[in-house]
């Protein structure tokens, strides 16, 4: 009997602290209810609508993840050149996704189809959208050199289609990537019901896009404001169209479908994804600084069966770009195919050679890691949604097309029908800030009126004038493009003093970073650290891109961190 009275205390005990628990969890709002009110949550009758079943951001098209950490940034093993530009800086970076190879023909010209169908060049009002966007295919061609065959195949013979891209400015690879943030996530929301199937193929138009920043702020005016196109949801999660009172019936931030944007790698994701120092790694510590994006001390394979292959596209010597014909070496004499050597350890193709790639950083010989050590970045312009005079978003229209004439000539639109205007942050937004005071931040610490010799802390703005090349931090040229009243485009060159030797410098806050060695570099070029720099509005040969996604969520998908206990 005593055995019977046992068993059941126990399970009386047990009984209790279950329906304890039941009440605890019942109470704190575990089950469909708020923490904060105890409301329930996605209620089908109204209130408080949020993605409660999101488990992590999905693998965007084309990207591998990237877990973000600690690296030495700018360390190279040999500086033969003696840049100085590569001063040792411990960085940390966020975890973020990064293309698996370099972007190629074949994706830019998918591209470019797309903004030929919607933006008719033979229409007056977009001709200078698709030229704007056109690689300048002329790159190839040399004094002394016959390269016509590139020039007139390279971007469109099928037989380039998977090799990088080439002849692209930094400014087209950043509307490049505008672009394909769109087309991504308006595809995930028509997948999700939330946009009319087929719509970006039928239904799209100049009047008619899709923009992914202008669904978010007013999902109404999104390919036109038709809403045959952009559809309503019920609340629950159904695809019926529910009534016109209903709340949060679009695609939200918290419906944690929509992606970030794709964008250029800042030059520290760069470099840190290229070294995957990850695969150097014991516990917390790296065995050692890594001289290429493989291991080991030499661009040649010492596996048995690619014995003496070369591990990326380079230039071995001058006048060898390949190699002797029938010998095991780099198998390419221009550009190579992607993916067709070996990855890095994050999983990464081409990181050294094929071609140099541009980052999203305005070059400076420095950085200026005592004023940041985390997510480093030079380049931030801060802009914000503009405002019309209804006091609601104002989106572009077909006749609010904003071109950039650049200093080569190129006319370039830096928006298109569909998307939010921009403007500078103002004083809104700056004031009484410590993290930041102006919307262009391109110079802070590095070129501002505050950093040249002249500046006097006594004379204000407006008396001693900013424009004036005295004030100039940088001397770099000032090429400029005038259009006279007959409409013909006047090129003024600048040269001034170059004549007399006065010209100091070509770095302004036009010019950016590229990274990695390509295939007209030699090995020293191959070092993930080393730097170079080019104007922003020009192209060659030898510089392409890729596209990096910032990860949103913890750094890594792991469920509980190595060396945590679980509590």
């Amino acid at each position: 009997m005593k055995i019977k009275s046992m068993k059941t205390l126990k399970l009386l005990v047990a009984l209790s602290i279950a329906l304890g628990l039941a009440s605890c969890s019942k109470n704190s709002g575990t089950k469909g209810g708020s923490r904060a009110t105890g409301w329930k949550i996605n209620d089908k009758n109204g209130g408080f609508q949020y993605n409660t079943k999101y488990k992590k951001q999905e693998t965007p098209p084309g990207m591998v993840p990237v877990e973000g950490g600690t690296f030495t940034m700018g360390k190279v093993e040999d500086d033969p050149m003696h840049d100085w530009n590569n001063t040792p800086s411990q960085q940390h970076v966020q975890s973020f996704f990064m293309d698996e190879t370099e972007v190629t023909n074949l994706m830019y010209t998918e591209y470019l189809f797309w903004l030929k169908t919607v933006f008719p060049p033979a229409e007056e009002n977009y001709k200078n959208i698709y030229s704007g966007a056109l690689p300048d295919t002329l790159v190839w061609r040399n004094r002394l050199g016959y390269n016509e065959t590139m020039t007139n195949n390279y971007l469109r013979h099928p037989a380039y289609a998977e090799y990088p891209v080439v002849g692209v400015n930094w400014i087209q690879a950043v509307e490049f990537s505008k672009w394909r943030t769109d087309r991504v996530n308006e595809n995930i929301l028509e997948q999700n019901g939330y946009l009319k199937k087929d719509a970006k193929i039928k239904d799209v138009s100049a009047e008619s896009t899709f923009s992914t920043e202008t669904y978010l702020a007013a999902p109404t005016k999104a390919f036109g404001g038709n809403e045959d196109i952009v559809l309503k949801k019920e609340m629950n999660g159904g695809r019926k169209q529910v009534a016109d009172t209903a709340k949060n019936v679009y695609a939200q931030r918290s419906s944690g479908l929509i992606l970030p944007e794709y964008r250029l790698p800042t030059e520290a994701e760069w470099e840190y994804a290229a070294i995957a120092l990850v695969g150097n790694r014991e516990y917390n510590l790296y065995k050692g600084q890594k001289k290429y994006p493989w291991s080991g001390q030499y661009t040649r394979s010492g596996k048995r069966q690619y014995r003496g292959d070369q591990l990326a596209n380079f230039k071995q010597g001058k006048g060898d770009y390949g190699g002797v014909a029938g010998w095991s070496d780099d198998g390419a004499d221009i550009t190579n195919k992607v993916k067709s050597y070996p990855p890095n350890d994050f999983g990464l193709y081409d990181m050294a050679g094929n071609v140099a790639e541009w980052v999203a950083d305005v070059y400076r010989p420095t950085v200026d890691d005592e004023a940041n050590d985390f997510n480093y970045y030079r380049g931030n312009v801060y802009m914000k949604n503009k405002i019309g005079e209804d006091g609601t978003t104002e989106v572009v229209t077909t006749d609010e097309i904003t071109y950039d004439t650049l200093s080569n000539g190129k006319i370039i639109a830096r928006n298109l029908p569909g998307q939010i205007a921009q403007v500078p942050v103002d004083d809104n937004e700056t004031y009484l800030r410590t993290q930041f005071s102006t919307s262009d931040n391109r110079n802070y610490r590095d070129g501002d009126r505050a950093s040249t010799r002249y500046f006097d802390f006594g004379v204000s703005e407006d008396e001693e004038s900013e424009g004036d090349d005295k004030y100039r931090m940088y001397e770099s040229p000032k090429h400029e493009i005038q259009v006279d009243s007959a409409g013909t485009m006047i090129k003024k060159y600048d040269k001034t003093n170059m004549m007399e030797g006065k010209r100091t410098t070509l770095v302004d806050d036009n010019v950016r970073v590229y990274k990695g060695g390509s295939w007209r570099d030699r090995a020293y070029w191959l070092d993930p650290a080393s730097r170079r720099y080019f104007p922003q509005d020009m192209a060659t040969d030898y510089i392409g891109f890729r596209c990096a996604m910032s990860k949103v969520g913890p750094k890594s998908n792991k469920k509980t961190p190595r060396g945590n206990p679980k509590f």
